[in-house]
């Protein structure tokens, strides 16, 4: 993705860190699934040989959103019942589950948050098989774990997440794949070209974001392997732009919160070509009926039938990995909008790029 002078992602301009990170996508694609791969073929191998019974995943923010992914690869390939760890179940009310033969996977950035690194050891100490998937093969949370997995996004100043989200969903899928017995990388290797051409069309999402600028709320949607997308989207939009940003599963919406859905307050549907796009097609169908101001990050027959929106070049590629792609975009719109609206994206107030809760 090639920045000119004057635009964002020059230095020196709001937001040229988060910019710059998220054109770095497309390499650090490409260096997990050629570096990468294989260690993370290695740490399955073991994993599988241990037969784990039940995963259970640990995140916060960005993490949780590629996490709650995992979660749908983790059921739908290989079976495996999963839940999404509460924290404080031990790190503040002590609980001291059994989880012989658990698979715990731990998944941060960083890997310095002090409530995964306690959450990682009780698991441990619990008889868990514990792994940590993060950007930082010497953090405290990869030292707690028995197994790591290094994502190899290389160093993101920006506050927001963008280059170690993707990164995280790559990561996750090749060790799914693994664990199964599968190799990954065939079906992924198209992603950083695709990556890149998905970026090369920022003056599309620049474009999109003017309707955006002043809006004083969003809903995003979703179903199946495009729900994180949505999630992870909504925090994007909340923490750069402070735009209030609510995301439902497509099947939630129904159940109450499309009453609030009115023709001013836009709609952002990610629609993955497949299995889930088809559930949601109620859900857009009722948007449609409602006069909603709904705009479509999907195949082009969604795109063409709504407001308007991002075609993506998903032909081809498996459902499972289309949420690599679609959060492009939006990642890039965050970025648009907050320009836009005179704020920095690198810089969202009150935030702190590791965030230490316990």
């Amino acid at each position: 993705m090639t920045l000119t002078p004057g635009t964002p992602g020059t230095p020196g301009t709001p937001g040229a860190i988060m910019s710059a990170e998220i054109a770095e996508q497309p390499a650090a694609l490409e260096r997990l699934l050629t570096r990468g791969a294989p260690a993370i073929a290695a740490v399955a191998a073991e994993i599988r040989a241990r037969r784990p019974r039940f995963v259970l995943l640990t995140a916060r923010g960005t993490s949780d959103n590629a996490a709650l992914y995992a979660k749908y690869l983790l059921e739908i390939r290989l079976g495996l019942p999963c839940g999404l760890t509460s924290m404080s179940t031990t790190t503040a009310y002590g609980a001291e589950p059994d989880l012989t033969d658990v698979l715990v996977i731990t998944v941060s950035q960083s890997g310095g948050s002090p409530d995964l690194v306690a959450s990682a050891r009780a698991a441990r100490a619990a008889g868990a098989v514990t792994l940590a998937v993060t950007n930082n093969a010497e953090s405290p949370l990869a030292a707690a774990c028995e197994y790591h997995i290094d994502i190899l996004a290389g160093p993101e100043k920006a506050l927001p997440a963008t280059k170690t989200y993707t990164s995280s969903l790559l990561a996750l899928y090749l060790f799914v794949a693994a664990l199964g017995g599968e190799d990954g990388t065939e079906a992924a290797a198209g992603l950083p070209a695709l990556a890149d051409e998905v970026l090369a069309r920022q003056n599309e999402v620049r474009e999109l974001a003017g309707r955006y600028r002043f809006a004083e709320r969003m809903v995003l949607t979703s179903r199946g392997y495009g729900y994180p997308t949505a999630k992870e989207a909504a925090l994007k939009l909340m923490e750069t732009s402070y735009i209030p940003a609510l995301s439902y599963s497509g099947a939630d919406l129904l159940h109450g919160p499309l009453a609030m859905v009115d023709n001013v307050s836009p709609v952002i549907a990610i629609v993955t070509d497949g299995k889930g796009g088809a559930a949601l097609q109620p859900v857009l169908d009722r948007l449609l009926d409602r006069g909603a101001d709904l705009v479509v990050i999907g195949p082009r027959r969604q795109v063409d039938a709504a407001s308007g929106g991002f075609v993506l070049p998903v032909d081809g590629l498996p459902e499972e990995l289309q949420p690599v792609l679609e959060i492009l975009p939006l990642q890039l719109l965050a970025h648009e909008v907050t320009v836009a609206r005179g704020q920095d994206p690198d810089a969202p107030r009150s935030l702190a790029k590791v965030t230490e809760t316990h």
